[in-house]
């Protein structure tokens, strides 16, 4: 009986949590996102934007584990609060990657999905951030090379969505690489997991886990882009090759740490 109650409670402070999401997000870009275009100095207003987004992330994020819904584990996550700018590069493997990452990095911007920026809950807070949309592959490295150069981290997902299925990504994108490679940055790899899954690629909203899920960010040493590739290689090449290292350098130690399981 305990156990059902459970389910129901976390079922119900799901869908609960969904909604002030989506309310919030509309009463942003409603109400915050016109007032902040109003605000003289572009470079003072993004940093109070992407504060309070940093602020309310961290607040959603602490209601989903005092609620019971979630519970979180992060190992490393002081390098996300370093003020050096940095490339993050994660693997995707539900929709709460980018709230859990924002929440634990105070000085963030991120690629976003096209998509996102018609979507009414979205489109004023990927604005007043000036985040960066994935639409043009040339303008997502220039446009990313501009917030490193004004001191932002870069979160960058290179699957593109979320992954396909338990042990298996996407192929990386070539942007991360491109974008370190022009704003010469460290790459910092993050390992995310989510145990049991919930809000993957497979799942609807309310497919509530039987137990409260576990989120565990793993944010691995900095890897700087001479470790990888030479200083004289041509930009495609080099960039195909931090790709590849960096995407085998995920994958491995997502084995490593327990996150994938072999022989499944």
């Amino acid at each position: 009986m305990n156990t059902r109650i459970g389910y129901y409670w976390r079922l119900v402070a799901t869908g609960m949590s969904f909604v002030v999401f989506g309310v919030c997000g509309l009463l942003f870009s409603l109400l915050v996102f016109p007032i902040a275009w109003l605000w003289p100095h572009r470079a003072s207003r993004q940093r109070i934007v992407t504060l309070v987004i940093h602020q309310f992330f961290r607040a959603l994020v602490a209601a989903l584990q005092w609620i019971g819904v979630m519970e979180l584990d992060v190992r490393g996550g002081a390098a996300l609060r370093n003020r050096r700018p940095a490339i993050v590069v994660a693997n995707h493997p539900t929709y709460l990657d980018v709230v859990v990452l924002l929440s634990l990095t105070p000085r963030a911007c991120c690629v976003v999905k096209n998509a996102h920026w018609g979507n009414p809950c979205f489109w004023g807070i990927v604005r007043a951030a000036e985040y960066v949309s994935n639409a043009d592959p040339v303008e997502l490295v220039e446009a990313g090379s501009r917030q490193i150069a004004a001191g932002y981290t870069m979160i960058i997902f290179p699957e593109g969505t979320r992954s396909p299925a338990p042990n298996r990504l996407h192929a990386f994108s070539r942007g991360f690489a491109h974008m370190a490679l022009k704003a010469d940055v460290p790459i910092l790899p993050v390992l995310m997991d989510c145990d049991p899954p919930a809000f993957t690629r497979q799942m609807r909203w309310y497919d509530v886990p039987p137990r409260p899920f576990r989120m565990r960010v793993s944010v691995l040493e900095p890897v700087g882009i001479e470790q990888l590739t030479a200083s004289d290689a041509a930009p495609a090449l080099a960039a195909r090759t931090v790709t590849s290292a960096i995407e085998a350098h995920i994958t491995r130690h997502l084995f490593d740490y327990g996150f994938f399981k072999t022989g499944n």
